[in-house]
């Protein structure tokens, strides 16, 4: 018996559980949601010899309150002081990797971050400023829920929240290679 409980699978004994591997939408929310942060990657726009490389950096992220069924857009709170931020000044294409390692998961598993079982989604697309409004409004909600500290930082830093656009999204969650969902399918499917 699996009951469906806020969005998530829950077995018998209470465990919050993946959904199974050959429903990739569902597992790409379910990682998605269960991700607090993620690395994302740009291009460099910094000084020689860094400019036009890959640049990697890790980010607190949210689609939504823990207990929502959340939105499955990933939500950020950014600064052009950060130097990620500038390279997306200059290149807003980004992508970004989250994975259930940062969860409890794959330990209790015994799971290695790298194995396919340690799920893993990567999304592409275009780091966009969201306006103010309602959208605005949850991505406070979805953020400062998950990360407190944030309603702290520093004012004068001009923070701003951002959302990933996506374009693309590729599971690892299972072995025989990545799997490709559409963006569609992706916020067609329920968590």
């Amino acid at each position: 018996m699996w009951p469906l409980v806020f969005g998530l699978l829950v077995g018998v004994a209470g465990r919050v559980e993946i959904p199974p591997h050959e429903d990739v939408a569902r597992v790409a929310r379910f990682v998605a949601h269960s991700s607090d942060w993620g690395a994302l990657a740009t291009l460099s726009a910094q000084e020689p010899p860094m400019r036009g490389q890959p640049f990697a950096n890790v980010f607190s992220v949210s689609d939504g309150p823990v207990g929502s069924r959340g939105s499955g857009v990933p939500y950020m709170y950014l600064t052009a002081l950060e130097i990620s931020v500038q390279d997306l000044q200059m290149n807003a294409n980004a992508s970004l990797t989250l994975s259930l390692a940062q969860t409890s998961y794959c330990k209790k598993k015994g799971y290695d971050p790298q194995s396919p079982l340690c799920a893993h989604v990567i999304f592409s697309g275009v780091v966009e400023k969201v306006p103010n409004g309602t959208e605005a409004d949850f991505a406070k909600t979805a953020l400062f829920s998950r990360h407190p500290e944030m309603a702290t930082w520093p004012p004068d830093h001009n923070w701003f929240f951002a959302k990933l656009n996506i374009t693309n999204v590729w599971v690892l969650d299972y072995f025989g290679g990545i799997k490709t969902v559409t963006p569609e399918e992706y916020f067609n499917a329920v968590p």
